[in-house]
């Protein structure tokens, strides 16, 4: 089988045409119609669980001691939500491109056998990514239903950071899928959550970056998380500034790269 992988050339499919985007819908299509039975909207109950349980913990129960953010002028519940929104996200996203795409290479064998199908090397990159971004906009969707209810954020600017999140979704989609070709057993996701779980803590989703001196917040301002979290609470809190481009720039070449980079990656690891 490797050998007619390596005598294939990566983007080119056998005898028939290679459908647009390399046949990636034909992936999103079978994604969807193989998780939880075909229903999409199970991914949001097991994906806002958590944050759920952090807003109504921190964001409601320590909100009453906090009051009022210093700078912000909304309670301490409506500040911290876009930051666990953002996670949320995130979290969807990577599990996708991380777990998922790890699973499906190293014990389903499933992209090495999808590439004897029109479906092409750039369409299981672009599909898997394609995947990630639904993944993390139903995930936002059940959140943002949650919060607009519990009045934490107006139904106008749920729907402007709704569209928000699936800028957050490409960015982290795109990136995990590069990384997972670094990942040579589970044992290595610990590495990734020893990068996750700071990155949570303190990219801003509890807190303002004011409350750190300006070195620091100099280095929570190169975070991944931190651009992601200032885009949707922008969006979600109907402040939207032209500071907000550096965070959507940000994002944008995020996701660029880690398309680039995934796609060079798998096409090492399955065409040689």
């Amino acid at each position: 089988m490797l050998e007619n992988l390596k005598n294939r050339a990566p983007d080119t499919a056998a005898p028939s045409v290679v459908p647009r985007w390399g046949g990636a819908h034909f992936l999103v299509f079978r994604n969807l119609r193989v998780h939880a039975g075909g229903n999409p909207w199970t991914m949001a109950m097991y994906s806002i669980f958590e944050p759920i349980l952090y807003l109504l913990a921190i964001g409601v129960g320590i909100g009453q001691l906090v009051g009022d953010v210093e700078g912000v002028k909304v309670t301490y519940a409506a500040f911290v939500a876009p930051g666990l929104l953002a996670t949320a996200v995130m979290n969807s996203a990577l599990h996708e491109t991380m777990e998922g795409a790890f699973v499906k290479f190293t014990h389903d064998r499933f992209y090495q056998s999808i590439l004897f199908t029109p479906v092409s090397l750039t369409g299981i990159v672009v599909g898997e990514v394609a995947w990630a971004v639904l993944r993390g906009f139903v995930t936002a969707v059940g959140f943002l239903l949650v919060i607009t209810v519990f009045g934490l954020i107006s139904w106008s600017n749920a729907l402007v950071a709704a569209a928000g999140t699936l800028l957050v979704a490409f960015a982290f989609g795109a990136a995990g899928l590069a990384v997972t070709t670094r990942i040579r057993a589970w044992s290595d996701f610990q590495y990734v959550q020893l990068v996750l779980l700071p990155m949570f803590l303190f990219a801003t989703t509890f807190y303002p970056v004011t409350v750190y001196p300006r070195p620091v917040q100099v280095a929570v301002e190169l975070l991944p998380l931190y651009h992601a979290i200032q885009l949707l609470r922008g969006c979600a809190l109907g402040q939207i500034d032209s500071g907000m481009i550096v965070s959507v720039v940000y994002l944008l070449a995020m996701g660029a790269l880690g398309l680039v980079v995934a796609r060079r990656q798998w096409a090492r690891l399955m065409l040689h």
